[in-house]
This record gives structure tokens, C-alpha cells and sequence, in this order.
């Protein structure tokens, strides 16, 4: 499973209405028997999102922030997935084939990402399920 930077955000900020359903979502995940991928663009998104005062109501200092990134590495189900070979021609495929811009770029290469690794993708991002051949799961919902 690859785990989107709104996932790791929202466990971590209690103010955030998806709180409790990310952390326990996450928890039972990481305590699981599933690997659990956290790609270095999540892991950035997540440092950069969570200790920026303009976008969180709450900023963590970044030693903090980075705590719970070297925490989650150090789970023994997690892996960061790295983009193989196949990575460029999937990427291209859904950018090009979905005409997608902006946001959507970095949802792209983590629908990639769990695409060539055979693997779902856990994310409150609806945008998923716009991608073909990605099985998507929503923290929130059963």
C-alpha cells in the first residue's frame, strides 16, 4: 500500500475533521501485516505541509515533523517505493492520457508508484479514483 502525504498529515494534526480516522487508520496499518510504502514525495509533502504556519493551524517545528518521519521509516512494515522502469511509461500514460496539470502531477506519479508495484494507494483524495488500473482506498470509509 502507498500512503499519501493527506494520510500522514491529517494522523498528525488534531485539528484536521480527519483526524481520528487517519490516526487509527494509520496505527492499525503500521502495526499490521500489510507493507505500507511511504514515498519520499509524501514524506516531503507531509514535512513541508505540517510545519508551514500559513497552512497549518497548528505548525510543527521541523525536528518534530522529521521525529514522525523517522519514526514511520523505522516501522518494520514500512518501504519507500521507488520508481522502476516501467515508471516513466505509466507516468506519461496518466499525465498524458488524463491531460493532467497542476496538483494533479504529483497524484500521477504516486498512482504510478503503486501501479508498477502492484499495490493500492491509501489517500482522503478523491482525485484517485480518477485513474485507471489504480485500486484506491479511502482512511475514512470501510
Amino acid at each position: 500500500m502507498i500512503v499519501d502525504a493527506n494520510v500522514l498529515i491529517y494522523a498528525v494534526d488534531r485539528s484536521s475533521q480527519f483526524h481520528e480516522a487517519a490516526r487509527a487508520w494509520l496505527d492499525s496499518t503500521m502495526n499490521g501485516t500489510e507493507r505500507v510504502g511511504l514515498p519520499w514525495a509524501s514524506l516531503m509533502a507531509f514535512q513541508r505541509i505540517i510545519t508551514h504556519p500559513r497552512i497549518t493551524t497548528q505548525p510543527l517545528a521541523p525536528a518534530d515533523a522529521w521525529a514522525f518521519v523517522t519514526d514511520w521509516l523505522d516501522a518494520d512494515q514500512s518501504w519507500v517505493p521507488t520508481p522502476g522502469i516501467r515508471h516513466r511509461d505509466i507516468v506519461g500514460e496518466l499525465l498524458t492520457g488524463g491531460n493532467l496539470q497542476g496538483n494533479l502531477v504529483t497524484d500521477s506519479h504516486l498512482a504510478a508508484l503503486a501501479i508498477e508495484h502492484g499495490t493500492r494507494i491509501c489517500s482522503f483524495d478523491s482525485d484517485f479514483a480518477r485513474f485507471p488500473n489504480l485500486r484506491w482506498v479511502h482512511p475514512g470509509r470501510p
